[in-house]
């Protein structure tokens, strides 16, 4: 089983919000995931919100969990804010 973070939108029209998750890469992206890490919520006015569990994200890269290219900039928004 080829396992991915990505992020699923869980947001409505013309506001999304973000859910990072864990899922298995022949699943769609909103479908079941095997753990959440946190959440993204952008902005345009410039204020993004990032929550998520670093320890947690490091766990599964090390366990060979292949993060999105836009997952790896929120993970550096994560590490910048904290």
């Amino acid at each position: 089983m080829a396992v991915v973070i990505r992020l699923a939108r869980i947001g409505t029209k013309h506001a999304p919000k973000y859910r990072i998750t864990v899922s298995d890469s022949r699943r769609y992206a909103t479908s079941k995931y095997l753990e959440i890490l946190g959440y993204y919520i952008p902005s345009t006015s410039g204020d993004k919100k990032v929550v998520l569990d670093l320890v947690k994200t490091q766990d599964w890269i090390k366990k060979g969990a292949q993060p999105s290219d836009r997952v790896k900039h929120v993970i550096k928004l994560a590490q910048a804010a904290k």
